[in-house]
């Protein structure tokens, strides 16, 4: 059997996002894990809000673009900024463009059904873009994902994480780990099933 195929991104457009740089840091513990990983930058695939008079007149070629990266790959890890306690726009309008079907013979939410999620965020405030991921994870378990219950909320992450984005405390560093791991060991048995 092949690799587990991961996709890792932050649900941030700003270039010098933590979120990003944690995106990354999970992207290389699920190799370490034995995943065979892509990590996408969102701000690489701008689209319009979703409407559905767009979406009649033409699917936009970024949002299709995103949309095929989700369904080439088994399981996502996805790093998600807190905005006023909820999901940033980008990421919403992302998984909103690709919910919706670009062929008349796919599958109902053919690019997350069955789908394996890891959670994450990091933020300089005290809650670490914990309340963030609530309402991710109600979305995306929806839409027919399986995120998994492990989940990493990373606070004051300016005193944790280095320019590059190493993670300087070693029981953060082994939270990376072991979700990763878990993602990948759950993708394979998804896969397996």
């Amino acid at each position: 059997m092949s690799a587990v195929r991961v996709l890792a991104f932050a649900g941030s457009l700003r270039k010098g996002s933590y979120n990003k740089k944690l995106a990354k840091q999970f992207a290389a513990a699920a190799e370490r894990a034995g995943a065979q990983v892509t990590v996408l930058d969102l701000a690489d695939y701008p689209m319009p809000i979703f409407d559905e008079d767009v979406e009649a007149e033409q699917f936009p070629e970024r949002a299709a673009a995103f949309k095929e990266q989700l369904r080439r790959h088994d399981a996502f890890i996805i790093a998600c900024p807190e905005y006023n306690s909820s999901i940033t726009a980008a990421l919403k309008n992302a998984i909103d463009w690709a919910s919706r079907k670009t062929t008349d013979d796919e599958a109902p939410l053919e690019a997350f059904k069955g789908k394996v999620v890891a959670l994450a965020a990091a933020s300089p405030g005290g809650f670490g873009g914990l309340r963030g991921l609530v309402p991710v994870r109600m979305l995306l378990g929806n839409i027919g994902c399986l995120v998994l219950p492990q989940q990493l909320a990373i606070p004051h992450v300016q005193k944790v994480m280095a320019e590059d984005g190493s993670i300087g405390e070693e029981a953060i560093q082994k939270q990376v780990d072991s979700i990763a791991q878990a993602l990948v060991d759950t993708a394979t048995h998804q896969r397996a099933g």
